[in-house]
């Protein structure tokens, strides 16, 4: 089992990273490698959806489907693959703490590939690494400009 772990603190009210973070037919302007999320269905807060990729640098594009389930009395939201892919599995933890300085989120990944994945768990967990780190760049960014926003 291969896992990252990546960190970023954002400025910004917990109610509100909550629910941008969570709300994930807004994923596509969160993130900037979706294109699409269809939600298939909902079961109490846990959501299964399907996420579609931008086309890669090589013009591939990746579709699956994800379950998740946030639980905003502990702060965590736990996820899955359900349509795997190139992985055996893969699961993530999300994880949002209340500090001084704003809230911490945390997402550690937790994967194997497949043996006929055309990539092996280091080169994923590097891949996972620099997406995650971009992407969480971009979710602070504009989360903490909705804050402004929201406090004009």
């Amino acid at each position: 089992m291969t896992t990252t772990d990546n960190t970023i603190t954002i400025r910004a009210p917990f109610d509100l990273v909550w629910r941008r973070t969570n709300d994930v037919e807004s994923w596509p302007t969160l993130f900037a490698e979706y294109a699409s999320v269809d939600v298939l269905r909902r079961d109490g807060d846990a959501v299964e959806f399907r996420l579609t990729t931008r086309p890669d640098a090589d013009g591939k594009v990746w579709s699956w489907v994800s379950r998740r389930e946030p639980d905003l009395a502990s702060r965590t939201v736990s996820a899955r693959r359900v349509e795997t892919g190139p992985f055996r599995f893969m699961h993530l933890t999300w994880t949002y703490q209340e500090t001084p300085d704003g809230v911490v989120l945390r997402w550690i990944q937790e994967f194997e590939v497949a043996d006929e994945a055309p990539f092996d768990d280091a080169a994923m967990a590097e891949r996972i690494d620099r997406n995650t780190r971009l992407n969480m760049g971009r979710i602070k960014q504009l989360i903490e400009a909705d804050a402004t926003k929201e406090t004009v």
